[in-house]
């Protein structure tokens, strides 16, 4: 079988846990697989999954590879896979949109994003991105509320014609319209607000 590559938005804490928790199980046999459900998914295991490209627009994550930037601030998640290998796919600039509250200027660097002085991708250059790294699914990590740049991401998907995942909660998958665009095309969505 192949691989399943999976490009992501956002490399906050949600996507450091599943990069860290496709390294941990790739390697280990069933039995000693604790804390999934299935070590085997319809005959793939979590060392099928590649992450193949990932947007961020902090300075801490842009331009480092996506192993290493996982664990780059403001991240805090806890770090139980702590040696996730260089993969030679570097992390690119996204589209802040409204992914960057504004209250989040109120804290200390630690805490907050740090906005990278690149050029912010553009629509094109999203799906160019998608398009030369093969993914086949993009996932949605964005900073709950941004409910613009989800839909700019959505839209960048379709236009890849790569699969959506939306795992923050706003509207998408549930929205009869976006489903409608996805469903035209068939191009597989689900969300909103997967955990």
């Amino acid at each position: 079988m192949s691989q399943i590559r999976i490009a992501i938005i956002g490399l906050g804490n949600c996507a450091s846990a599943l990069i860290q928790g496709i390294e941990f199980y790739r390697d280990k046999s069933p039995k000693d697989i604790i804390g999934l459900m299935h070590s085997e998914i319809g005959g793939y295991k979590p060392s099928d999954i590649e992450i193949v490209a990932a947007f961020d627009v902090d300075k801490r994550k842009v331009g480092k590879d996506i192993g290493e930037a996982i664990y780059s601030l403001p991240n805090c998640t806890k770090v139980f896979c702590p040696d996730v290998p260089a993969r030679g796919r570097l992390v690119r600039m996204g589209k802040v949109l409204d992914g960057v509250a504004d209250h989040m200027k109120n804290y200390d660097d630690k805490y907050t994003f740090v906005m990278a002085g690149d050029k912010e991708a553009s629509k094109e250059d999203i799906i160019k991105e998608l398009k030369k790294s093969g993914a086949e699914i993009l996932i949605n990590y964005l900073p709950v509320g941004s409910e613009e740049a989800t839909r700019f991401y959505a839209q960048c998907a379709l236009d890849a014609r790569v699969a959506f995942i939306n795992c923050i909660p706003v509207f998408i998958a549930s929205d009869p319209e976006w489903g409608r665009k996805f469903s035209r095309k068939n191009i597989p969505l689900i969300g909103d607000d997967v955990k």
